[in-house]
């Protein structure tokens, strides 16, 4: 296959090109996102740019505390995220999601590097950091959709879970058919994309690979490696994030709040 084909300024000219003609319909449609698109271009050029040229950095000095300082980074801003998606009212939710996409995310890298992967060093930048950065976003966008459903629910069902605990339901109980249906919700977007990938879609992971040129079955497999790593971040991501909500939501003795 041939090698990727660079591209210098020039070409990020005709690009954004693609851009300007988007907020040119948009402004002829009256939809009223000339400005929201104009912003979300400028965020995106230097978003990236940042991003390319600090890693570029990163992979040069290759430094391991370097590394694991980009990933705590990641995993912060996704906390802030995650908190701000679900509820600002929650105690103690920011450590918590911030903990949890941690937990999951080195619990999975851990077990692909010491497993599959095997590289040398174990810190290589190459793979730790892209991998952690798919873990860490799915795994926020996971936990987002999870917890808001259950704080959600929590709150419109007070009087339902407040006759189970008076029956003499332990907290646990009184919300069991409420957090599995949270972390199903969290996990269904995993699910649903390794039904129809490689048929319906083709996901960034392979496509990238093949621009750079690499074989499209390694890159397949190399696909299939996320898939799994996906499946089992984000339910692990899940489901200790609605345990952590959960005992928030309860005082010791055994009463319900309302946040």
């Amino acid at each position: 296959m041939n090698d990727l084909i660079p591209l210098d300024l020039v070409d990020l000219g005709f690009a954004l090109g693609l851009m300007l003609l988007t907020i040119a319909l948009s402004a002829w449609q009256r939809l009223g996102l000339a400005w929201n698109l104009t912003l979300a271009t400028g965020r995106t050029i230097a978003q990236l740019l940042v991003v390319g040229y600090g890693l570029e950095f990163v992979f040069a000095v290759r430094n391991p505390w370097m590394v694991i300082a980009v990933v705590v980074l990641m995993v912060g801003i996704a906390a802030v995220v995650t908190r701000n998606r679900i509820s600002r009212k929650v105690p103690q939710l920011l450590p918590l999601a911030g903990g949890v996409v941690l937990i999951s995310t080195v619990l999975t890298l851990t077990y692909v590097n010491l497993l599959v992967l095997r590289p040398q060093p174990w810190f290589e930048p190459q793979y730790l950091i892209p991998l952690a950065g798919i873990l860490i976003s799915n795994a926020m966008n996971a936990a987002t959709v999870a917890g808001e459903r259950f704080v959600s629910v929590l709150n419109t069902s007070q009087l339902d879970i407040e006759t189970h605990l008076s029956l003499g339901a332990t907290p646990q109980q009184a919300t069991e058919l409420i957090r599995r249906d949270a972390i199903k919700a969290g996990l269904m977007p995993t699910i649903n994309s390794m039904m129809v990938v490689g048929i319906v879609t083709l996901p960034g992971m392979i496509s990238g690979q093949i621009l750079g040129g690499v074989n499209p079955l390694n890159a397949a497999l190399y696909q299939l490696l996320i898939m799994f790593m996906l499946a089992f971040a984000t339910l692990v991501t899940t489901a200790l994030l609605i345990a952590g909500i959960q005992r928030q939501f309860f005082t010791p003795a055994a009463q319900l709040q309302r946040f």
